[in-house]
């Protein structure tokens, strides 16, 4: 049985992160705010779990690192979050003599260049590095800031960035022009790839350019490029929103399974107190493949909706220490405090997308390490800090959906987990097994995320953790519709997008649930 119907301002589908951005942002404005979540708990990726039994380590199991969240935001909702600049950018150890590696400090721009040249044997090329990024910069400048506001017209921000010749690199060509005339090494080449291929099955050279979008996205987040860790995790950020939400007026019922949503607003939810919501707008927090899927179950006409797909495997690792290099150069304290690149060459980046697409897990997997306890020691007990404990986080690329859909889940784990480890002990000195805690009842503290796995757990189609593809953050042209001016319009002009399917969705960056409220009040209003 259901009870009766309650009418809101807004029913919001989905307590994932950009999801508690809306209501909160709404319920300040003193609109009257429901959000439903299918699971236990909100925050959806955002969340900070312990995965090992007995072990007190709080895990960013899904999403892991903060770049596209705006200050701004912070400031409105009263947020209660510390983000940490992690000073080293990357560590990169060379594929074909790991006994060196291309180490990026923030700090030290004369160390970077001297680890340049020494893998790459040019002197010229940490130049060429430092000026790509230098040239990037107005780029970053002149987008992040519009983030938060209506969408700028292409025109207008490609005149304010003052290079013609960058912008049609970045928006019109395919990344790896702009890469290769950029940069002269392969190594260096794919240290900047690897910023397009983020959940991205691509090429360099993809016609169709959604490795360019990616890029884009990673280079422009926080007006500078910097991926930031969160203090306490992705938990904190989501407990934040979760508390800034409530503490303006939300209702938030989690083990609330939206089972259908109507074009005028109807949406029916299961769970252990099932009922019927009215909101005079619907704000959807999933993907547009489960979207449509309500919106049928809720009386709309089908449409045809492209079925995205996820390419990426993370597995989450807790250490008893760091892994020895074979750099001696280098301390493990620093290689894995940034992004440690793991056969990531332009050439290795691309042979592995060649060989995903033939049905094969590339070999070696490309592949990008975090050491969040690095940064952040707090998700450890006090044991595990004592003891030298480290948290590891690798994010595998090329690896698509279609490797995983069909295959049995435990096996698929078994293999992606392999082929990791493989991968990686290809450049240390050490194999990764030898280093990694055992939990109380025996259990190596290592685990593999699939893209199946995001798929059952979270929701998410596909396992793509974009929703689908990112798309450009500007119109062609101005227009007066609230929801496409902020970006967040559907087929239905009562119901939005809030999620990371919005227009500048993607990351956490609580951007498309900002921009959402905000058309959401507009419509209100008239």
């Amino acid at each position: 049985m259901t009870s009766s119907v309650s009418t809101y301002d807004a029913v919001i589908v989905g307590g994932g992160h950009n999801g508690l951005v809306a209501a909160a942002y709404l319920s300040r404005a003193g609109r009257s705010v429901l959000v439903l979540e299918r699971l236990p708990g909100v925050g959806g990726a955002a969340v900070s779990e312990s995965p090992w039994p007995g072990v007190a380590a709080r895990l960013s199991r899904y999403s892991y690192l903060v770049s596209l969240l705006p200050e701004r935001l912070i400031g409105d909702l009263g947020l209660r979050v510390e983000l940490r600049r992690r000073r080293i950018s990357s560590y990169t150890p060379d594929p074909a003599d790991p006994s060196r590696g291309i180490l990026v400090d923030t700090a030290d721009a004369a160390a970077t260049a001297r680890s340049v040249t020494r893998v790459t044997g040019d002197p010229d090329e940490a130049a060429r590095y430092a000026a790509l990024s230098t040239r990037l910069a107005p780029l970053a400048r002149a987008v992040f800031p519009t983030m938060t506001e209506p969408l700028p017209t292409a025109s207008a921000l490609r005149e304010s960035t003052g290079d013609d010749a960058l912008w049609h690199a970045v928006t019109a060509a395919p990344l790896g022009t702009l890469i290769r005339e950029s940069l002269a090494t392969d190594i260096t080449r794919g240290i900047a790839l690897t910023d397009g291929l983020i959940g991205t099955f691509a090429t360099a050279d993809d016609p169709a350019l959604s490795q360019n979008r990616c890029f884009l996205y990673h280079v422009i987040g926080g007006g500078t490029g910097y991926w930031d860790v969160p203090v306490g995790g992705m938990g904190r950020v989501s407990a934040e929103l979760e508390r800034a939400a409530r503490d303006a007026g939300a209702e938030i019922r989690t083990d609330a399974a939206v089972t259908s949503v109507s074009p005028d607003g109807e949406v029916r939810y299961a769970g252990s107190d099932p009922g019927v919501a009215h909101g005079r707008v619907v704000l959807s927090g999933v993907g547009p493949a489960a979207l449509e899927h309500l919106l049928e179950q809720g009386g709309a006409a089908s449409a045809d909706v492209v079925r995205p797909e996820g390419a990426q495997v993370k597995v989450n690792m807790l250490l008893s220490r760091l892994p020895r290099l074979h750099d001696d150069a280098v301390a493990p304290e620093a290689a894995f405090a940034g992004t440690f690149h793991v056969n990531e060459t332009m050439t290795q980046l691309d042979r592995a997308y060649t060989e995903a697409v033939a049905g094969r897990i590339p070999d070696p997997l490309p592949a990008e390490i975090y050491c969040h306890s690095l940064t952040d020691p707090t998700i450890l007990g006090p044991e595990l800090r004592a003891a030298g404990a480290q948290t590891l986080t690798l994010f595998g690329l090329q690896v698509p959906h279609r490797l995983v859909a069909d295959a049995d889940a435990v096996a698929a784990r078994a293999e992606l987990l392999a082929a990791a480890q493989r991968s990686l002990n290809g450049v240390l000195a050490e194999p990764i097994a030898d280093c990694i805690l055992t939990a109380p009842d025996g259990a190596p503290c290592i685990e593999a995320r699939t893209t199946a796995d995001l798929e059952h757990t979270l929701g998410m189609t596909g396992g793509n953790i974009f929703h689908g593809d990112l798309s450009w953050p500007w119109a062609d042209d101005a227009d007066d519709d609230p929801a496409r001016r902020w970006g967040v319009g559907t087929r239905h002009p009562r119901v939005l997008v809030c999620g990371s399917a919005a227009r500048r969705g993607g990351a956490v960056s609580g951007i498309g649930g900002q921009n959402a409220a905000m058309a959401a009040l507009e419509i209100l209003a008239r």
